[in-house]
């Protein structure tokens, strides 16, 4: 008996001593992860003397100011590339929500002849590299003339093979008596699909909503490559355009502004949806 207690208490100090541990390891690594956003925060509240003046950069400031976030929309029309992008990336989302949901439904629960071999061609595309994809894209925007416009920015983002796929593994775990039940009672695919098959995958919906978001949001090469009238800038682009044009290359403080500005929506989006996000990713569906 006095043996067994000895081996509880060692496994219990062993259990302990493990936890510590992984608490110290994950405490270091979020240390890690979130410094670059307590320096880019820091930096945008020093004054631009300030920052200039450190021979050796200190990680706080006695003196913070808001003025560079005041100029980060006075000086540079920040404003509007921010507006830009909100109305690029809910466009966009809108759009390919309803190209990959159709489609999924389609792969899903339609027969048709040829479906698996038109869905494997389709998972083939993930193969090809995106380098290869904006070339023809950019010839194809370009010979419609729509490049400095909305339309050019958006068309080429509005559907997605990795989403068809993941949406359509989802539409296919829900149970067949469903479908057959809705077929007798007279609904149709489309009625079946509003009612039945979004509700049950609105975890993974809004996982790809959110995510395409940020997709939209964090944007750089197509949009830049696009684009070259500041009317149509998003701000991923406007980073660069204010390294140039705005507070110029030595004012890092008033930059760190701007990317504050930009990075919080984001973060805010993420804070409100990771529950959803997190459930979306681990969730396949119902089980059949």
């Amino acid at each position: 008996m006095d043996d067994y207690t000895k081996m509880e208490k060692g496994a219990r100090l062993w259990s302990r001593i493990v936890g510590i541990g992984k608490a110290v390891l994950l405490a270091l690594w979020a240390l890690i992860v979130l410094f670059p956003f307590y320096w880019m925060v820091l930096t945008s509240v020093k004054s631009y003397g300030e920052y200039s003046s450190e021979s050796v950069p200190k990680f706080f400031t006695l003196t913070p100011t808001w003025q560079n976030y005041a100029d980060a929309f006075t000086q540079v029309p920040l404003a509007r590339y921010l507006a830009n992008t909100v109305f690029f990336a809910l466009v966009t989302t809108a759009i390919m929500l309803v190209v990959i949901t159709l489609s999924a439904y389609a792969f899903a629960r339609l027969d048709f002849r040829g479906k698996n071999v038109v869905f494997v061609f389709f998972l083939s595309l993930m193969m090809i590299p995106n380098e290869l994809v904006i070339i023809t894209n950019f010839v194809t925007i370009t010979n419609l003339n729509l490049r400095n416009s909305f339309p050019g920015l958006i068309l080429p983002s509005v559907t997605s093979v990795f989403y068809i796929y993941l949406l359509k593994e989802n539409f296919e775990q829900v149970p067949d008596s469903l479908y057959y039940a809705a077929k007798v009672d007279g609904t149709s695919d489309f009625k079946y699909l509003w009612k039945v098959m979004l509700p049950i995958s609105k975890p993974t919906v809004t996982t790809i909503t959110i995510l395409k978001v940020i997709e939209c949001w964090n944007s750089y090469v197509w949009p830049r490559l696009i684009t070259d009238d500041q009317n149509y800038y998003l701000v991923s682009n406007g980073i660069q355009e204010i390294r140039e044009n705005g507070f110029g290359r030595e004012n890092i403080p008033a930059m760190m502004a701007a990317v504050v500005v930009i990075s919080v929506p984001l973060i805010v989006l993420f804070l409100i949806f990771r529950k959803q996000i997190m459930a979306g990713v681990s969730r396949g569906g119902l089980k059949a």
